[in-house]
């Protein structure tokens, strides 16, 4: 029988059954050329249908031109010089057919899979029952793997969505069928559809123990933690708002009047989020815990020092023998590539981190840097921030040995090897008026993270260095959080994670001392994760748990997810941020260039001393989209969905008031049109 997916325009498929454009409509099974009764039959069928959705579906595993080491861009840890438009008033528009978010076509695949393995293998776990040829273990670990990529696509939409709808099979061509199944779900049974399949998949995965580059039981575990923690944060953090099931002006109220949370209340779906995410995240941290990878703390500089193990989890070929990475990306030579490298040994190309992330950062004895003088001068432990030299001295390593600075040798290895042609073997000053889109500089702060030391990986597109996707180290930080929210206070093994992560990091373990030394008023100035629904956090422990996972994650991915699930821009909405980037003015550093230009003009090139000694790279021009400060807007903090959806669900024409869809908060269902607040 021929099944047809969900794709975009979820109606158009009983409407526009001869179209031949992908963006509204796509009729096709997998592998098409062959009968799925046939293929799905052996191990090695499902394993290649199985590579075929890992770039689709997992972070990483898509071919990247840039490098993964500038994920957190577009937050207040790294920006480029173009304000994103979700900090804007006006700028960010509903679409009217925009394809890239509302889509279902890895929804479908994953589904089709399941629909066609799942009989064959039989409902015995044991797989008395299995018809398919091959190790029986084998084939239920694949099973698992691919009810983990269902559940990691979910989550992606997730976290754009917050309601959504939830598809576990294939749907046949009826138009009132799949009208139907449009219809979104509140985000906490999405949630919960997540975990579910979460468990699935540890159970499948649990007989055998693949390579890591493949999905696992324990990534299945993490993720799991990753997600209870996203969404009882996000519950408690918008409770009584219409971002939450039954919350003031929630659209969700007109089809589902009086809703009732499964567990009882909106708290006890906080809880059961939070037990689920401290259950699993323990699993993996009590495993993992003694296997975190070494840090010396060094940023390597000569042949003859010993290589840092830390610095070389993100920058070396084979990852495998690292412990901490659940799953990587293996890159190969000639055949799939990346610019991970060549980004790193320049200018991240153009996302730089911000003053903000930088003073985050702890002295190596633990104390915030405001305890030690003042930002730009210091008391001679912390040297001030007059050079970029300077900020590196006594800090947290984490910062020390991927900040890179001037003068620094960013090759060691293979200097004659002409493939790499991309190679820049001495860092210069910062490239800060560069307009070039790969080799400038955007704050003057850049990072080495996913830097190799080896000429050969900086051929032009051509890197092979593994890309880390998954690592054991979040485990400790999402226990530690949920554990926290829980109890209100640091249970024994939170603290043993804690001492952990920062004995590896090479800073004072002394937890409690860095609580005391907080200062929050002093932390808002450089942290929008110091912020909740726009108050600066009177929570101290929790807030240096933030820190803590600012730091550790720095660059790969974590924080927007984060800052939203905290609600951490409300402020904005009336105190427009200022993100900022080296002490530019009034220091030795302004002496490096003698092209400055920041008269506000359309040739301005950095930003204005009377604005700021600190380079604004979004406010160098009038013209710039936050040239003013980045704002905000409530309906920011979810993603809108695109007129033509509600106009192809709708019951009466193309009248999108009766579309089965709700639009979500505070976002129009009218193309070309900005939030309301």
């Amino acid at each position: 029988m021929k099944f047809k997916y969900i794709y975009l325009s979820i109606a158009a498929m009983a409407v526009v059954f001869t179209t031949t454009s992908c963006e509204d409509f796509l009729d096709r099974e997998p592998m098409s050329t062959i009968a799925p009764e046939t293929y799905y039959s052996t191990a090695a069928q499902l394993e290649a249908n199985l590579n075929d959705e890992y770039p689709n579906v997992l972070p990483a595993f898509g071919q990247w031109t840039y490098g993964i080491y500038g994920e957190d861009a577009d937050t207040d840890n790294q920006i480029g010089v173009t304000a994103n438009d979700r900090y804007t008033a006006d700028r960010w528009k509903v679409p009217h057919s925009e394809t890239s978010y509302w889509v279902f076509e890895r929804i479908y695949r994953t589904n089709f899979f399941l629909s066609q393995v799942l009989p064959k293998f039989g409902d015995d776990m044991s797989g008395s029952q299995n018809t398919i040829s091959g190790d029986v273990a084998t084939i239920k670990h694949y099973i698992g793997e691919m009810y983990f990529l269902r559940a990691y696509e979910y989550f992606k939409k997730l976290l754009l969505f917050g309601d959504f709808p939830i598809i576990d099979k294939p749907l046949p061509d009826d138009m009132a069928t799949l009208v139907e199944a449009s219809k979104r779900f509140p985000r906490n049974e999405v949630s919960r559809f997540i975990l579910e399949d979460l468990d699935k998949a540890y159970s499948y995965m649990s007989d055998v123990d693949l390579a890591t580059t493949r999905i696992n039981k324990d990534a299945a575990l993490l993720i799991k933690s990753r997600v209870a923690l996203f969404e009882a944060t996000w519950l408690q953090n918008f409770k009584g708002t219409a971002f939450v099931p039954g919350g003031e002006g929630w659209p969700g109220a007109a089809l589902y009047s009086n809703y009732q949370y499964p567990s009882g209340s909106i708290d006890n779906e906080i809880k059961y989020f939070l037990e689920e995410a401290a259950t699993s995240a323990k699993t993996v941290a009590d495993k993992y815990k003694g296997k975190l990878t070494a840090n010396t703390g060094v940023f390597q500089q000569s042949t003859d020092e010993a290589a840092n193990p830390y610095y070389e989890m993100f920058a070396q070929e084979d990852l495998s023998g690292v412990p901490e990475i659940l799953l990587w990306r293996q890159y190969a030579r000639g055949l799939v590539t990346h610019n991970i490298n060549s980004a790193a040994g320049r200018g991240n190309y153009r996302v730089g981190l911000t003053r903000g992330l930088v003073q985050s950062f702890l002295m190596k004895d633990g104390k915030p840097v405001y305890t030690h003088g003042t930002y730009a001068n210091g008391d001679g432990y912390y040297m001030g921030d007059k050079t970029i030299a300077d900020v590196r001295v006594n800090r947290d390593p984490r910062l020390s040995i991927f900040l890179k600075e001037p003068g620094q040798k960013n090759i060691l290895y293979e200097l004659d090897n002409n493939e790499g042609t991309e190679a820049v073997f001495e860092e210069p000053y910062p490239g800060i008026t560069n307009g070039d889109s790969e080799r400038g500089y955007a704050t003057g702060y850049a990072l080495h993270k996913g830097g190799s030391l080896n000429r050969k990986h900086y051929a032009n597109g051509g890197g092979w260095t593994g890309a880390v996707v998954f690592r054991a180290a979040e485990a400790l930080l999402n226990y530690m959080e949920a554990s926290y929210l829980l109890n209100g206070t640091l249970d024994a093994s939170a603290r043993e994670y804690w001492v952990a992560l920062r004995q590896r990091a090479g800073i004072s373990a002394d937890i409690d001392a860095t609580i005391a030394a907080t200062d929050m008023s002093k932390e808002a100035e450089n942290d929008w994760g110091a912020y909740s629904a726009g108050k600066v956090l009177t929570d101290k422990t929790l807030y240096n748990i933030r820190r803590e996972r600012r730091c550790e994650f720095m660059a790969e991915g974590l924080r927007y997810m984060d800052l939203r699930r905290w609600r951490s821009m409300d402020q904005l909405i009336s105190a427009p941020s200022h993100l900022e980037g080296m002490h530019l003015w009034n220091t030795p550093m302004e002496s490096w260039y003698t092209d400055l230009i920041a008269d506000g003009s359309n040739s301005a090139n950095v930003s204005s001393k009377d604005k700021s000694e600190y380079l604004r790279p979004f406010e160098r021009t009038s013209s710039q989209a936050a040239y003013n400060g980045c704002t905000w807007k409530m309906a920011h903090y979810l993603y809108p969905i695109m007129v033509k959806q509600f106009q192809l669900t709708a019951t009466s024409g193309a009248d999108v008031s009766t579309s089965v869809i709700y639009q979500n908060p505070y976002w129009p269902v009218v193309a070309d049109q900005a939030a309301e607040k």
